[in-house]
């Protein structure tokens, strides 16, 4: 085990800890405590995960481990989350819109699984990555939604509302359309290089075969 390794564990354990804040009436939200530290803990957790790859790869500690708990606690982390919005904060979060965005990221998921077992990879594509940030937006509105559908401030004569129930809704649509459109994304990228790797094992055989013919004709 080594340091990422350990930042990574901590995303995972984070997980059970956010869904107890979510559900739990032992903390307050008369004035949004609960909701505030949902969304503290859930960012800390979306920050661990660019953290451990970044110093996995600058102390030269990427190991087999942490390739697989990194994406494991990604998608829990996900599903954690959006699985119990779709109970504390159903007008935001609907069931529909859950299965979409956590089918998505096990569908990824699987074609990567299966590029790596064809000797290739997947790259995260621009998409998928401005996917992860409104994914982290939208998350932390839905959960702060719960308290405030408005905030607001007043500084002396300004008066500023911010509408944070439209930017959850928003942020949702805007997520589910990214989740798809990525989720397309990746599968053409799998497509084109599943189609590469059959082609050079078709003209591997091909070439293999004429060898062997020649050979026979050597041979008599």
């Amino acid at each position: 085990m080594n340091l990422p390794n350990y930042i990574t564990l901590s995303r995972i354990f984070s997980i059970p800890l956010l869904i107890w804040i979510l559900l739990t009436k032992h903390i307050g939200s008369l004035h949004g405590e609960k909701e505030l530290l949902a969304a503290a803990v859930f960012i800390l957790a979306s920050i661990t995960d660019g953290l451990d790859g970044y110093l996995a790869r600058k102390r030269g500690q990427v190991t087999t481990m942490g390739m697989l708990l990194d994406p494991l606690a990604d998608k829990l982390m996900v599903t954690a989350a959006f699985i119990t919005l779709v109970q504390v904060n159903p007008h935001v979060v609907s069931a529909w819109v859950a299965v979409i965005i956590i089918g998505r990221e096990f569908l990824v998921s699987g074609l990567r699984s299966i590029a790596a077992s064809e000797g290739f990879t997947i790259q995260a594509s621009d998409l998928g990555k401005m996917k992860m940030v409104v994914q982290i937006v939208s998350v932390v509105a839905a959960m702060l939604d719960m308290r405030w559908w408005d905030a607001e401030w007043n500084y002396g004569r300004f008066h500023f509302v911010l509408g944070i129930d439209l930017i959850a809704k928003m942020a949702i649509w805007f997520m589910v359309a990214l989740s798809l459109i990525s989720a397309i994304d990746y599968f053409i990228g799998f497509w084109k290089k599943i189609e590469r790797s059959s082609e050079r094992r078709r003209r591997r055989a091909f070439v293999l075969t004429r060898r062997r013919k020649s050979s026979d004709v050597a041979t008599t």
